[in-house]
Formats: structure tokens, C-alpha cells, sequence
């Protein structure tokens, strides 16, 4: 018998990790070259290269995802948790960590355009941040002299403005101040214009800017949010007149008042001359009436004063007025008279009894008054010693004399038959 031969195994292929890799990179760049995956946005971040990274899940997987600066600068909306889109690019591995991850050429949101999606979330940023608040609003100036304009000029927009604010308001300068508006850069050029405006003339009221109608993407300009600062931040009032009476702009929802055309922009920023001249022409018919009605009341009032006595015989009024006037003088000095011989009357009663009460009337009864040295009146014996000098006054004059002896006289009680006891 044939002895039997083992098969020999045969030898497998031996990779390293970067060449397995490379190999794994090559067939998923050859067969996901370009794929659509829907999904949920999840854990986003933006580096401070201006990449961004995410993860793309659903209710079974989840796919590591990375959008490059130049496609993310082309993304118009906000990027938000839980936000469902579809994310086209490619499967892309990525060595370092051995991990693959679609790299996203376009990202547009699931159930509403991307443009929808991104006017609705900035309408909503800039809501909370009070900029659409009527108190923020700012009132028109009723007859502007100066109106600057921000838009294109050569279009339709400028002439309509132009048009309508010349044939209403012929004394209104006009100031245009050029800017695209649509395409990329616009929205830049547009807030530009305006501060640019504010700068070079500061005497201007009011400030109109827009353009014609188009497509959301041909007014998108006017929905950036550089517009909408630039709008909230200028001094002066501002008309937004951006597109058709059916489009609404970001632009329209900030400025002090919104014009659905341009041409409406114009017939709001200015009155009607005509209308101005019919008001003031019936204000001076109201005026002139008025002024005849007080005329004809003053005459009246004259009248009624001229047939007044004192005005038709002025000198027997003031006849009369003297003669009355005498006759209050003459009461008058009447009264003075009687008043003081009432008052000499009094004097004299309380002069004499002042007098009966003057210690000269006394003196004139035969008393005396005798006075210490010191110059008190001496009222008992025992107030002077011997050699005190004293002074006696008397009726008709005064007696000086010293003391020789003082001594008190001794007063007994009298007795009922008179003697002393």
C-alpha cells in the first residue's frame, strides 16, 4: 500500500496593519464613493480649524461623520441635537484610528429647505433677543428733507423709489448709496452701505433700503444676520422694501417700518405734496373763519363798552367820584377828631389818678419822708447809728441832719380806758 501524504496547508498572506488598512480605505472609497445616509444629528462640535465633526444616528446605528471648513461655510442653517437631515459624500477611513466615517460633500435638513430651515432658526435667535420688539421701533419723520437709499442701481427698485418720491415730495434730496443685493458677499456689501451711509451723511432723516422681488435664494441677502444687526444698530429710521407683497424678509421684520415693493417704500417715506397743500389751504380757510368770529366778538364787546356811561360822559363820572371822595375826607377827620378827644379825655383820668397816688401829694399833707445814707427810704430807728448823715424831704424841699442818738420807741398795748398797759 501507498503510503499516504498529509496535504500541505497553504501558506496565508501576511499584512501589516497600515497595509490592511490602505487596503480597506481603497474598497470603500471604490464602493461607497458616493452615498446619501439619513439620520439624526448627534454630538457636534466645531474645531477651531472650522471642521466639523458629528455623529449621524439612528434608532440602530450610529456613523462618525466629518464635514470639511469650505463645505460647512456652504451650509446655510444652524446646526442643532436631534436635527434630521441626509448627509451626501463618501466612506472615508481614516487610519490613525482605524475607523471609517462619511465625509460630507452636502448636508441638506429632512422636510423643509435648507434656507426655510435656516430663516426660521434665525428668526428665532434674534426674537428672543428682543431686536423685533415695537418699542424698539423708531417714528418716521413726517416731512423728510434728506432720504438716503441702500440698493442696487440698476435695478427696477431704485426707480420706483425715485419715481414715486419725486412726483409725491419734490423738495426731498435723494442720496443712493450702491451695493449688490444677492449673490455671495451681498449681505456684507448691504450692512456696509448702511453704516457707511450714517457716516457720510449725518443729516439725513430716514434711510430706505431693498430691492425687487425674486426667489428666496435672490433675496437671501436680506435674511443674513449681519443685515438684521446693521439694521437694529442704525440712528436713523429705516424702510424695508425687499421684494413682493408676498415675501417677508428678516430685513423687514427688523427695520422701523416695512414696505411690501419699493414703490409703497416711497409713498411711505414721504406725504403727498398735493394732500399737504389741500390741508394747509383748509387750515387757513378754518384759521381765516376763526379769526373773523373773534373780530366780529371783539367789535361787539366794544360796542357794549362805548354805550357804557363812564365811557360816553367820562367828567361826571369823575365829578362825581370827587364830590365822594370829599365826603369821605370830611367823616374821615369827623371820626379822627371825636376818636382823639376820647383819647385826651382818658389821659387826663388816669393822670389824675396817678397823682393822687404821687408820694409828692403826701408831702403836700404835711408828711415827710426821711432817707439812710446809703439812699433808702429809712423806715424804722434801729436802720441809722449815731453820726449817720440822713436826708428829709419835705414839701417845698429837703432838710439835711445827723444822728445824735437812735433808739426805737417802745409802743405798749393801750388799754381799753386808753392807758397804756
Amino acid at each position: 500500500m501507498n503510503a499516504e501524504v498529509p496535504l500541505q496547508a497553504p501558506e496565508l498572506l501576511v499584512w501589516t496593519v497600515s497595509e490592511l488598512t490602505a487596503r480597506i480605505k481603497r474598497t470603500l472609497e471604490d464602493g461607497f464613493g458616493g452615498v446619501c445616509v439619513a439620520g439624526e444629528i448627534s454630538q457636534w462640535k466645531r474645531a477651531a480649524s472650522g471642521h466639523i465633526y458629528l455623529t449621524l444616528k439612528d434608532e440602530g446605528a450610529v456613523l462618525n461623520t466629518a464635514i470639511w471648513r469650505h463645505v460647512a461655510a456652504r451650509v446655510p442653517f444652524e446646526l442643532e441635537e436631534g436635527l434630521a437631515v441626509v448627509a451626501r459624500g463618501s466612506i472615508d477611513v481614516y487610519p490613525p484610528r482605524g475607523s471609517y466615517q462619511l465625509i460630507v460633500s452636502d448636508l441638506q435638513p429632512r422636510g423643509v429647505g435648507p434656507l426655510q430651515l435656516a430663516f426660521r432658526q434665525l428668526v428665532e435667535k434674534l426674537e428672543k433677543e428682543g431686536l423685533f420688539r415695537p418699542e424698539h421701533k423708531k417714528h418716521l419723520p413726517p416731512m423728510p428733507r434728506r432720504i438716503g437709499i441702500v440698493t442696487s442701481p440698476t435695478g427696477a427698485a431704485f426707480g420706483d423709489i425715485v419715481r414715486v418720491i419725486r412726483r409725491r415730495w419734490p423738495v426731498a434730496r435723494l442720496y443712493l448709496l450702491p451695493v449688490r443685493v444677492q449673490g455671495k458677499g451681498a449681505a456684507e456689501e448691504i450692512a456696509a452701505g448702511l453704516r457707511l451711509l450714517q457716516e457720510q451723511r449725518a443729516d439725513l432723516d430716514l434711510i430706505i433700503v431693498g430691492r425687487g422681488g425674486g426667489s428666496l435664494e435672490d433675496l437671501w441677502a436680506f435674511n443674513e444676520e449681519v443685515v438684521a444687526r446693521a439694521i437694529y444698530d442704525c440712528r436713523l429710521p429705516v424702510i424695508s422694501a425687499v421684494g413682493h407683497e408676498v415675501d417677508v424678509s428678516i430685513a423687514d421684520m427688523v427695520a422701523d417700518l416695512r414696505a411690501a415693493t419699493p414703490t409703497e417704500a416711497g409713498e411711505k417715506a414721504v406725504p403727498d405734496a398735493r394732500e399737504v397743500m389741500g390741508n394747509l389751504n383748509e387750515f387757513a380757510g378754518r384759521m381765516a373763519l376763526l379769526l373773523r368770529g373773534q373780530t366780529r366778538n371783539a367789535r361787539a364787546r366794544l360796542r357794549a363798552l362805548a354805550e357804557r356811561p363812564a365811557l360816553r360822559r367820562p367828567e361826571t363820572l369823575l365829578r362825581d367820584r370827587a364830590q365822594r371822595l370829599d365826603e369821605l375826607l370830611e367823616a374821615m377827620r369827623t371820626r379822627m377828631a371825636h376818636s382823639l378827644a376820647l383819647l385826651k379825655e382818658g389821659l387826663r383820668a388816669t393822670g389824675g389818678k396817678l397823682g393822687a397816688l404821687s408820694p409828692l401829694r403826701v408831702l403836700e399833707r404835711g408828711y415827710s419822708i426821711t432817707f439812710a445814707p446809703d439812699g433808702t427810704v429809712l423806715r424804722c430807728a434801729d436802720a441809722v447809728h449815731r453820726d449817720d448823715e440822713m436826708r428829709t424831704e419835705i414839701h417845698g424841699g429837703e432838710i439835711r441832719s445827723r444822728v445824735l442818738t437812735a433808739k426805737p420807741v417802745e409802743r405798749g398795748i393801750m388799754q381799753e380806758d386808753g392807758s397804756d398797759a
